[in-house]
């Protein structure tokens, strides 16, 4: 008969077992090129350190782009979706990096929303990223889109001075091909509190985004939990440092229809 400490060891070989089981197989469905990208060593190590709460790989998996591919990304930031989309759309493909312009009562000394973004495309490393700024109320990109990106943007949408978000999303569908897929990535709000949370804990209820977006003409594809937190309370501000770049985060997926549907 085994001892406890043998029986305690085995069933401890046995989770680390299925635990590697499991993370081979999200591996597995990780396709080569984002893989790669993630672990370019050209990314910041800053970047670097945020990818075991934000992951990148799994999250772009789920919205599949892929090499060749024409991306738009809606107020980029710090750019750090922005290295990784250029490394996956690769030579033939192309990242717009869509930036707000400076705001006209903006402080001299503040930099202006595309600053950094705009350094991102000056690297040679990174030369199929163009830089379009625009207000929200009237965006448009330069060429028609295979993938609309936005990563915990959407909710400030809604507080944006003069914006109809159901106008930006129809304008983001009318810059997609057909088939083309609109991925929206938030901190989740309270269920059932639709827009309230907005300005005051930059959060918003899920299915809220899912409404305005469908009234746009898109057809939901799916969601993913990948960045689901359950010990989220969701009633903290998304910068508290109790909290931050720990929230509870839906990814959700929206395709627009083919020609003929």
């Amino acid at each position: 008969m085994k001892s406890p400490a043998d029986l305690l060891a085995a069933g401890a070989l046995s989770v680390l077992a299925a635990f590697s089981l499991c993370a081979a197989s999200l591996a597995a469905d990780v396709p080569a090129p984002i893989r790669a990208a993630v672990a370019d060593g050209g990314r910041p190590d800053s970047d670097k350190q945020r990818d075991a709460d934000r992951k990148p790989a799994e999250t772009l998996a789920f919205a599949g782009v892929k090499p060749g591919e024409a991306v738009g990304e809606l107020l980029p930031g710090g750019g750090y979706f922005t290295r990784i989309l250029s490394k996956v759309v690769g030579s033939g493909g192309k990242v717009y990096a869509l930036s707000a312009p400076r705001a006209a009562d903006a402080a001299p000394d503040k930099p202006e929303p595309a600053a950094r973004v705009k350094a991102i495309a000056a690297d040679p490393a990174y030369s199929n990223v163009q830089v379009v700024v625009t207000p929200l109320t009237q965006i448009a990109f330069p060429a028609p889109l295979d993938l609309v990106w936005t990563s915990q943007n959407y909710h400030d949408f809604h507080n944006v001075p003069g914006l109809d978000v159901s106008v930006l999303d129809k304008q983001i569908f009318d810059a997609l091909k057909p088939g083309g897929i609109y991925i929206v990535l938030d901190h989740a709000a309270a269920p059932g509190s639709a827009d309230r949370d907005t300005a005051t804990l930059h959060r918003i209820d899920a299915e809220t985004v899912k409404k305005e977006v469908l009234a746009a003409g898109f057809v939901f594809d799916g969601s993913s939990d990948l960045l689901h937190r359950s010990d989220d309370p969701h009633t903290a501000k998304v910068f508290d440092p109790l909290i931050r770049g720990k929230t509870d985060q839906f990814i959700l997926k929206f395709r627009k229809p083919a020609k003929g549907r």
